[in-house]
């Protein structure tokens, strides 16, 4: 090594063991924690101080009553508060009834009951009127003492003054011993009263002592029994009037101004200007000021929470808590030093290795090695004491030495093994073994054998085997296990879940366990692994060190602090009997120098002989009795503070006002926004809670530290909202607590709605089912009449064929005959043969009206007139009748059903028949009426008329009788009468169906 490297490195020690020498800084053994207006607190000066049954603590400041639930703080004044009239708080008690008496600087007592302020007018308003001392006696009467010396109780909702006032005095307080004394103070007398002598009445409790003093300070009823005493310059515990225990004089030298009593019982005194004294069981007092973190020395009051916290409020510095802290720095050096590796010897001294070099603590003793002890690398990896005492160190750099003669030196035939050294472990047979860059090397008091497993693959971590084995952990390789000479490789594929192994611990159960670099813990027990992260509760995945503590706990060091987890817990997880796991961080609150853990050595913590666990930090080393340790069993309380529905709070937001049992939601209201806590006044931001809307999550959700749920829209319903937490060691609150919620639906949503929206449903599906079916039926009946039409129709086509071409072609047949037989007489075969051609003409006749009949396309007005017309000409002329056709010349193509054109045309066929054989007339004539929703057919003829005709016969003849049916089959009229000149009117009128026509007779 270069000459000035040695000078610098030399120097640089020197500075250190030369800093080093100057005082250490004592440590106090408490955590002061401080919280100020900077927190929420309303002003500095906490005058009054207590916890409630409930959980909170209650503060009484200048600028009104506070609520604190060790994360918020919530200020109560006469701009937020009906009915508290000042907000100049200096007094608090809650009776337990859980009603919560306040004492104001200038207005008087108020009392708060049901989340309700009242004020008791029974004493009078002013400065002198104050409150200054509450007590409560066993039969729940509370004694009320005021600033002026008015002393009274209150009892079944009055007031009840004690006649006259007590002498004028500047200290008074009221306190009940545990028994049956009320003790009544004033500076230079105490009094003692027996209320139970006159509990069912409102007289004067009878006297039963009276002590005089030469100057009382304080009265405190101690929760074992009995009373503490200040007064006449001694700290005295007392039974009625009886010392039982002076503790001798003050220890402080400023006026003492409240107490309060720890979990076991001592006695704490706050004073105005000496910070506070703790009464320690050994009988003497331990004083907390600035000096030991304290915000401020004059104190004004003093509470013990259930957690063991004390809290202390100053005059102007805030709120303090003050906690005994669970871990002691080791005093190795005045400036921080990162630790590395510790180790005991057979001495129970430790051997530390540091970023500085080496130190050597065996009680007060403590010795320094650097360069000028040999150990020339200020960058200490690991140090190890083997079963020979022999010392060795590894360096990150320089190679592995060994203590020699009091001085370092580099170890024999070490200089090939590798020269960063960071892991040295002696097996259960006693052979040393040294982790490297370069590999596993191993010494056999002679010589060193190196083991290399792939080039640029280190050493990390060493533990034995179950058989005997070494197992080797690597930064990037997984696990090895070496044998007989030989590695066997166990990776990602053997079950592993990171191949980057920090740390490695067998302990007596035969589990293995492993830490990692960024995939958490990791277990192994029968060949089955397990692995445990962030995501399961751990509270860091980089682990860097392991240790054992004998008690059933597994400390793993991490850069995110110190953490302890119980194994069982970690079993039950590995064998799916729980979903996570609850870890104990610990950190510089708790004692620890630090709470990065440091990394890359081993060995790293320690577990000495006398059970103390020992851990390296990034600032120095921490130690602690695990036997010791007080873990926080209350189950924390857990209060739903408060819902905002759309923003808006659904409470009165009062002091002490609870939310009702059931929020309801109207419709158009949606987001809910429920805020809890969990009164875990020692650790704040280590809670834990979980939450989940019944009815609505099935899941619980983890909230972390985080106190609020929030839910954008709930559907219509009823639900139930229960949410549960967990203290910083794990210990869960007894029961949720819930809120139930009911969601109204909108009016389209209400059953009544409901129910009618769906019989309307039900009444639209039936009519249309109604309407689908009916329509069905239509068209089915419809079709069934078409269907009887078609076959009518052809039943009357067959009729007409068999009764006209039927009955023609028979009678040609028989003429045809008959010019057989006769066709020897030639004017009867002449005869014969008109009458043949006759018959056919009429036949063809027939069946050309037939045809017409049958055709659809003569189905139209037109065609109707036309035909007939054409038919009345013909027949007409062949009698040699004049005869008049007055029809529009442009008939409209109006359709007409088939059976009307049919019947009409019979009729009028009939009428002009009737014209030619009946008449006598010499001229006939046709007229066309059209009208709006009909046309009318006239056929009058000149002839005789139906003077000769009986009209009783004329209505029963065949001819008529049947142009009426035809008529009246197709809607229409028939009528017959005597003509403009004479003769006959026949007129025939049917309807045109859904076609009218307009006055110029166009269809529309």
């Amino acid at each position: 090594m270069p000459k000035y490297r040695w000078l610098s490195l030399t120097c640089m020690w020197v500075l250190l063991v030369l800093l080093s020498s100057s005082p250490s800084f004592a440590s106090t053994g408490f955590k002061v924690d401080v919280f100020g207006v900077q927190d929420g607190l309303p002003q500095g000066s906490v005058i009054s101080l207590i916890q409630t049954r409930d959980g909170y603590l209650w503060m009484g400041t200048l600028g009104g009553l506070v609520r604190f639930d060790g994360m918020r703080f919530k200020v109560f004044d006469i701009s937020n508060t009906p009915g508290l009239n000042s907000s100049e708080i200096v007094y608090l008690f809650e009776d337990s009834r859980s009603n919560l008496w306040v004492g104001t600087q200038s207005t008087g007592v108020l009392l708060i009951k049901d989340g309700k302020v009242s004020s008791l007018n029974d004493f009078d308003k002013g400065q002198e009127s104050r409150l200054v001392s509450v007590c409560e006696d066993d039969n729940g009467v509370v004694w009320l003492y005021t600033a002026d010396g008015q002393l009274a109780r209150y009892r079944d909702g009055r007031v009840i003054r004690v006649p006259g006032r007590l002498p004028p005095s500047l200290y008074r307080s009221v306190i009940m011993e545990e028994g049956r004394t009320l003790w009544v103070g004033m500076d230079h007398r105490q009094v003692g009263l027996n209320p139970g002598a006159v509990a069912h009445s409102d007289a004067l409790p009878p006297l039963e002592y009276d002590v005089r003093l030469a100057r009382l300070e304080l009265l405190l009823a101690s929760k074992g029994g009995g009373y503490w005493r200040v007064a006449d310059g001694h700290v005295q515990k007392c039974q009625g009037n009886r010392v039982e225990k002076d503790l001798g004089g003050y220890p402080w030298k400023k006026l003492p101004t409240c107490a309060c009593e720890d979990q076991q019982g001592n006695l704490i005194v706050g004073t105005l200007g000496d910070g506070l004294w703790w009464l320690e069981a050994d009988g003497t007092f331990t004083q907390i000021s600035e000096k030991q973190g304290l915000s401020h020395s004059y104190l004004l009051s003093l509470t013990m929470d259930r957690e063991g916290n004390l809290w202390a409020g100053t005059d102007g510095g805030g709120l303090n808590r003050i906690r005994t802290k669970n871990f002691k720095a080791a005093e190795i050096s005045s400036l921080p030093l990162t630790v590395q590796s510790i180790c005991e010897d057979a001495a129970g001294g430790l051997w530390i290795s540091t970023k500085g070099g080496a130190r050597y603590l065996n009680g007060p003793e403590l010795k320094e090695y650097g360069p000028i002890q040999g150990l020339a690398s200020t960058n200490g990896q690991s140090i190890f004491v083997d079963r020979n005492q022999t010392v060795w160190a590894g360096t990150d750099g320089l190679g592995l030495f060994q203590l020699q003669d009091r001085l370092f030196q580099e170890a024999p035939g070490s200089a090939d093994i590798g020269r960063k050294i960071q892991v040295i472990y002696q097996d259960a047979k006693g052979v040393l073994w040294v982790g490297t860059e370069k590999g596993l090397a191993r010494w056999d008091e002679q010589a060193w054998k190196l083991f290399p497993i792939r080039e640029g693959l280190g050493v990390r971590a060493l533990a034995n085997g179950t058989h005997g084995e070494l197992l080797v952990g690597t930064d990037g390789g997984g696990l090895y296990l070496f044998a007989h000479d030989k590695f066997t490789h166990f990776g990602t594929e053997a079950g592993l879940a990171e191949e980057k192994v920090s740390s490695l611990l067998l302990d007596g159960e035969g589990v293995l366990w492993m830490g990692t670099r960024g995939k958490g813990l990791l277990r192994s027990k029968a060949g089955q692994w397990t692995r445990f992260s962030m995501d399961d509760g751990l509270a860091s995945n980089s682990i860097n060190y392991l240790l054992d503590d004998g008690l059933g706990f597994l400390w793993l060091g991490s850069y995110g602090g110190l953490l302890r987890v119980q194994k069982q817990q970690l079993a039950e997880f590995a064998k799916g009997k729980s979903s996570s796991i609850t870890c104990r961080v610990y950190g510089e609150a708790d004692g620890l120098p630090s709470g990065e853990c440091t990394a890359g050595s081993q060995p790293a913590a320690c577990r000495t002989r006398d059970g103390k666990l020992w851990f390296p930090t990034s600032l120095g080393l921490g130690w602690i009795d695990p036997s010791k340790i007080q873990r926080n069993t209350n189950p924390p309380p857990i209060v739903i503070e408060s819902v905002l529905v759309d923003g808006r709070s659904q409470n009165t937001n009062g002091v002490r006002t609870k939310l009702p049992d059931t929020i309801t939601l109207k419709p158009g209201q949606e987001r809910i926004d429920i805020e809890f806590t969990s009164l875990n006044l020692a650790a704040r931001d280590k809670a834990r809670f979980q939450y989940r809307m019944e009815r609505h999550e099935k899941e619980w959700t983890d909230a972390g530290n985080r106190r609020i749920a929030s839910y954008p829209k709930l559907p219509p319903g009823n639900y139930r909202f229960q949410v549960k937490a967990w203290n910083e060691d794990g210990v869960g609150s007894t029961a949720d607590s819930t809120l139930a919620f009911v969601v109204e639906p909108p009016f389209w949503r209400t059953w009544w709605f409901i129910t009618a929206t769906t019989l309307l449903l039900v009444g639209i599906i039936v009519g249309i089912v109604h309407y689908v079916s009916t329509q069905k039926l239509q068209h089915q009946l419809a079709s069934l009449k078409q269907q009887q039409a078609l076959e009518k129709e052809r039943q009357r086509i067959a009729r007409d064929i068999h009764d006209q071409v039927g009955a023609s072609l028979t009678q040609v047949s028989m003429l045809g005959e008959m010019v057989e037989s006769d066709k020897d007489v030639p004017e009867e075969v002449e005869a014969h043969g008109q009458q043949i051609a006759q018959t056919a003409r009429e036949t063809a006749k027939a069946l050309d009206e037939i045809v017409w009949a049958v055709n659809p396309s003569n189905d139209t007005l037109d065609g109707l007139i036309t035909y007939f017309c054409k038919y009345a000409q013909e027949y007409l002329s062949v009698a040699n009748l004049r005869y008049r056709l007055d029809v529009p010349q442009n008939l409209p193509n109006t359709p007409i059903p088939p059976d009307l054109r049919h019947n009409i045309f019979l009729a009028a066929k009939e009428a002009v028949t009737n014209i030619v054989k009946h008449s006598k007339a010499s001229a006939a004539r046709i007229r066309l009426h059209l009208e709006t929703d009909r046309f009318v057919l006239d056929i009058e003829d000149n002839g005789k008329g139906m003077a000769d005709m009986d009209p009783a016969r004329a209505k029963t003849r065949n001819g008529l009788s049947n142009m009426r049916k035809r008529l009246e089959e197709v809607g229409g009229s028939f009528s017959i009468g005597p003509g403009a000149e004479g003769g006959t009117l026949v007129r025939l009128s049917a309807p045109l169906g859904n076609h009218k026509f307009d006055a110029n007779r166009k269809a529309v």
